[in-house]
């Protein structure tokens, strides 16, 4: 079956990629900053001096990034055309004593990050992956991307009742993995056998940030692969779509009206309050040095400021086949429609009408197709870090995504056509 000419495999298959290389917020804006880096976009350290030249720079700082470039003839006072994103999915993550067991059964001790679909965790294979930090302050990151943690699920004979009642499960008891055999569990077995995999020598980590991830790979889904299913889609799809966006802005022949930014935040499953976070100081120390650097004003700051805008790109809802009445009667976004405006008057999302024009905007530039999402009046409404953003720096934010099922599911399900349609619309936003 022939697919239409504007749809970009290519795009998905990277986004694959990206998400396979990706199974934590470290290793995701590595990724991202390889990318950059091979566009020609330089780091820069948050502890240095920074200059005003033209180009593309990036700040990483633990599981966040923040990207833009500076186009010739830029000026302090102009304003930024930013997409924002976050890089954390709902995990299991290890304790900070991880070494447990119980009847012969060795385990690793998680606590639950973010909100997970839990049952989803169940059964399946888990690889192990995060940042080591070291006995002299340095960092590495480690990935074990094989079959190496399960967290069995209670068989249905010593739970008769779990067909009619349905799965009950508790974090603390029924959500900790195994990952071997064994009746002498010693403290540092976890982090020793870690440090073998990182070729890190024995006892030289002393600090450590690590999650699961399921180790099986994205992959295309029915008769005319028409879906994508894969883990972590909340939010790297995002993070993919706006680097490729940047990328693409600033090796264009055209000169971007604005300074184009990507800002991807760490901690938006638990409430974005973090020095990585999109609560956190980052972004706008990020945007008031680049004004600064290109010779800037406070007053100039106040001017760039007041003429930015932010697409916040988040995942939200498909409508649910199985599942309709959860929905807005009338908005029902589905999958490969094209991106969706995620609109919430109680200011859950930050869209308001002029965004809803300026994003309009964009996606006609780019001739993408867009969606309207609004909750349920009787459900309650998410949220994402548009209104964050929009409150603390004082910047025009609109909310917008892709619309997914599974959402905070170990492994999620989209159209995989819209992550091309997502990276076309951003590009269109940030030339603009």
């Amino acid at each position: 079956m022939s697919e239409p000419a504007r749809f970009d495999r290519g795009h998905t298959d990277d986004l694959m990629t990206f998400l396979t290389a990706s199974p934590s917020p470290y290793h995701a804006v590595a990724s991202a900053a390889e990318r950059l880096e091979k566009a020609g976009f330089k780091q820069v350290s948050e502890t240095d001096a920074w200059d005003g030249t033209q180009g593309g720079k990036y700040v990483l700082r633990g599981g966040a990034i923040v990207a833009w470039y500076v186009p010739e003839g830029a000026a302090p006072h102009t304003p930024f055309r930013i997409v924002g994103a976050h890089t954390d999915s709902p995990n299991l993550r290890v304790k900070p004593l991880p070494d447990s067991g119980a009847h012969g059964w060795r385990q690793v001790a998680v606590e639950i990050y973010g909100g997970p679909l839990l049952n989803s965790w169940l059964d399946r294979d888990l690889g192990l992956a995060g940042r080591l930090t070291l006995r002299d302050g340095s960092t590495r990151l480690v990935n074990v991307d094989r079959p190496l943690l399960r967290v069995p699920q209670l068989a249905i004979h010593l739970d008769r009742s779990v067909t009619a009642d349905g799965l009950k499960l508790d974090k603390q008891r029924h959500m900790q993995p195994v990952w071997g055999l064994g009746d002498d569990v010693r403290d540092g077995d976890l982090i020793a056998f870690l440090e073998e995999a990182a070729g890190i020598p024995a006892g030289e980590v002393t600090g450590w940030d690590l999650m699961t991830h399921s180790v099986e790979p994205p992959a295309y889904l029915g008769r005319d692969r028409e879906l994508l299913a894969g883990p972590r889609m909340d939010n790297l799809l995002s993070v993919h779509a706006g680097t490729a966006a940047l990328v693409a802005v600033a090796s264009g022949a055209s000169t971007p009206a604005s300074i184009p930014v990507l800002a991807a935040f760490d901690h938006e499953e638990n409430g974005s309050q973090s020095d990585t976070g999109a609560d956190g100081p980052l972004l706008g120390n990020v945007l008031e040095r680049s004004v600064f650097a290109r010779g800037g004003s406070y007053e100039d700051r106040a001017r760039a400021f007041a003429g930015t805008v932010c697409l916040s790109s988040d995942t939200g809802h498909a409508v649910h086949p199985n599942y309709a009445e959860r929905h807005d009667p009338t908005h029902h976004p589905r999958v490969n429609g094209g991106p969706i405006l995620k609109v919430n008057v109680n200011n859950r999302y930050a869209t308001d009408g002029s965004g809803r024009a300026q994003f309009t905007a964009a996606c006609e530039r780019a001739e993408v197709p867009f969606q309207s999402f609004v909750s349920n009046n009787s459900m309650p409404c998410g949220t994402t870090i548009g209104p964050i953003t929009a409150a603390r720096h004082g910047i025009k934010t609109v909310d917008i995504g892709v619309a997914i099922l599974s959402m905070h599911s170990a492994r999620e399900l989209c159209g995989a056509d819209d992550p091309f349609l997502l990276a076309n619309a951003l590009t269109a936003f940030l030339e603009g």
